[in-house]
């Protein structure tokens, strides 16, 4: 299974009888599942079962949903309430018998409240469940283009995290082979400074501490064996593929912190540049973990 980025975009169009609908769908980064929802008024009782269909597919991401509605669902049309009428009828009759007055035109009985009224397919119940069922598969259509997006920005995301790596390897090599360097050359300065201190007055304990002091400090070695350790980690967990992105953010801080501290420790000018190019790899690696799922 290949990485999934959290980016991506889908749009999807739709129909039933009358109505037509188009979703959008957008991801961004996030911490969690992250969804908003902007659904036509009346429409807010589908959010359930949009919620599940999105978490069936996604694990990570900001969502931004968008539905757009077109047709009878919510334009409707007017509808004659005929209770209304009759009761308005009922009323002008007993005005007239009262006012000498002329009769009323069509138009103005049925400016009256409550006399015509728009109706819309989410009026009736059979309708409206027949409307969220063809809403909710569309839905769950959509979001499988959008998986297909992630999926895709994904396999480029996991060629370049992959070459990082491959970077950070080949400098952690290039610091253990400077360490051992280092080593040799720390040594021979040690030798004789050695050599000067005794030929004054300096006591064998002083010099037993010093040394040891100084090998302990000069000492890179672990660092970069836990810097490997988390190279083969990393390597592992992209080629296991699917939502690893916390674990691969959790990898890039310890690669960092092996970095921080062999940069420290350095006693020599060209570890310590290895040390900061270690540095400026995985700060790139970690800007591109922060897009998987």
């Amino acid at each position: 299974m290949a990485l999934s980025s959290m980016t991506g975009f889908a749009r999807g169009e739709g129909a039933s009888g009358d109505t037509r609908w188009t979703w959008e769908l957008k991801s961004v980064n996030g911490r969690g599942l992250e969804p908003r929802f902007r659904l036509p008024p009346g429409l807010d009782f589908i959010e359930q079962d949009l919620r599940k269909a999105l978490a069936e597919r996604f694990s990570r991401g900001s969502f931004t949903i968008f539905l757009s509605l077109k047709g009878a669902a919510v334009e409707g049309g007017l509808v004659v309430n005929r209770a209304a009428l009759q009761s308005a009828i009922a009323l002008i009759h007993e005005i007239r018998g009262v006012i000498a007055c002329d009769a009323p035109r069509a138009e103005g009985i049925l400016a009256i409240r409550g006399v015509a009224e728009v109706q819309s397919s989410l009026d009736d119940e059979d309708e409206r469940a027949a409307l969220a069922s063809a809403l909710t598969q569309s839905f769950a259509e959509t979001a499988e283009m959008l998986a297909r997006s992630r999926r895709k920005e994904g396999e480029a995301l996991e060629r370049l995290i992959g070459d990082l790596v491959g970077e950070i390897e080949r400098l952690s090599g290039q610091a253990r082979a400077a360490a051992l360097a280092a080593a040799v050359a720390t040594r021979d300065r040690f030798a004789a400074q050695l050599a000067d201190l005794l030929s004054g007055s300096f006591s064998e304990e002083r010099l037993a501490q010093e040394a040891a002091a100084l090998a302990v400090k000069a000492d890179v070695r672990e660092e970069i064996d836990r810097l490997v350790a988390h190279i083969e980690a990393a390597r592992a967990l992209i080629a296991k593929g699917g939502a690893m992105g916390r674990q691969l953010d959790f990898l890039t801080q310890e690669l960092n912190r092996e970095a921080n501290t062999l940069c420290s420790k350095a006693q020599d000018m060209a570890l310590k540049r290895i040390g900061l190019d270690l540095k400026t790899a995985v700060d790139r690696m970690r800007e591109q973990v922060q897009n998987v799922e």
